[in-house]
């Protein structure tokens, strides 16, 4: 029988889970075993899931589960340098060559153990099968919108929390954002659906959005353009030819107006990474790193954004993935894989 482990996510401020009680309920009535660890911030209880029939494990488990289970969770594992011995689903930011990821791919390696990259599973036309992505560009434009509230106010942005939900997200950035005129913001990916979270949040608080999608980046940039307004959104998935979206020297351009950048696609140490200003996330308790001063210019890049709505974004992936989860019996075909073949293909080059 299939058996699939959901962890409890070890990373700070991460509350989402990509599974639902109701999915597991799902799952476990199409035969496969469902054991979900206990977790102390986990957004959706454990009681749900013990009403739809799982086993319940304590929190941290995973490591001691049944060699055969698949062990499936979100965001990153601990960085203990332990070799991972099971099949794990997850994201796990390690295909781009990203130093990080390089070093979960050894631990892979010397443990036999499978990745099935969450951000790898397509359909057979290569289009991801689930995606947090209209959850993330919804929560990094209203990060982005904090930063430049901070900036009116002479300072930086501080820490960022969760919020119950986005009518609470809403009412705090109109709070903050009174009695400043509402700057203008340029979304590129405009058509997808991390765009579209952007987008939308931004039409919310009635700021102004320029959209940009590959149509307008098609020349190759940089582009004079994304300077002239005072955020920029970057929402496209870097990949090998990606344009530069924002050059080096736009940390010395007297002419900018350009104050504020919010890379919601957050992949920094990527050699393709469209945004060259900065090298490093930014976190919860600091989520602006000033990368210039005159003018000024703040990056924001947290890389788990829908967690500020942990449940609405975990909700809104996990009945995105369930089909998906309830083909776990066969993992040699479909999206599964597919996945363990890209797998395959990035260990290679170890």
């Amino acid at each position: 029988m299939t058996h699939l482990w959901v962890r409890a996510e070890q990373r700070p401020n991460e509350e989402r889970v990509g599974l639902t009680p109701e999915g597991a309920a799902t799952l476990i009535k199409a035969g496969i075993r469902v054991t979900v660890e206990q977790s102390s911030v986990r957004a959706i209880g454990i009681e749900g899931y013990k009403g739809a029939g799982c086993e319940i494990a304590a929190e941290n488990l995973w490591p001691k589960a049944p060699a055969d289970a698949i062990i499936f969770g979100l965001k990153e594992l601990p960085e203990d340098g332990t070799p991972l011995t099971h099949r794990h689903i997850m994201f796990g930011h390690a295909f781009k060559g990203q130093p990080a990821g390089q070093v979960l791919l050894k631990r892979f390696k010397a443990g036999g153990g499978t990745l099935y990259d969450l951000e790898y599973l397509v359909n057979e036309n290569g289009r991801r099968v689930a995606a947090f992505g209209y959850w993330a560009g919804y929560a990094g434009a209203a990060v982005s919108l904090k930063c430049w509230a901070a900036q009116q106010r002479g300072g930086i942005a501080g820490p960022v929390a969760k919020y119950p939900g986005k009518a609470a997200l809403l009412a705090d950035l109109k709070a903050e954002l009174a009695g400043f005129p509402r700057p203008k913001a340029i979304v590129i990916g405009a058509l997808g659906r991390v765009g579209t979270g952007a987008s939308d949040l931004c039409a919310a608080l009635g700021v102004a959005v320029t959209k940009w999608d590959q149509a307008e980046t098609a020349s190759g940039g940089p582009f004079p353009e994304v300077l002239q307004h005072e955020i920029f959104l970057n929402c496209i998935l870097a990949s090998p030819g990606c344009p530069v979206f924002v050059a080096a020297s736009a940390k010395t351009d007297a002419a900018r107006k350009l104050t504020v950048i919010g890379d919601i696609a957050c992949d920094p140490t990527s050699d393709f990474s469209p945004i060259k200003v900065y090298d490093r996330v930014t976190e919860w308790d600091a989520p602006a790193l000033r990368v210039a001063e005159d003018p000024v210019l703040d990056v924001t890049a947290i890389d788990n954004l829908p967690s500020l709505l942990p449940v609405e974004s975990s909700e809104d992936y996990a009945a995105q993935l369930l089909p998906s989860l309830a083909t776990l019996n066969d993992l040699k075909s479909g999206v599964w894989g597919r996945a363990e073949a890209d797998f395959v293909l990035h260990s290679a080059k170890l």
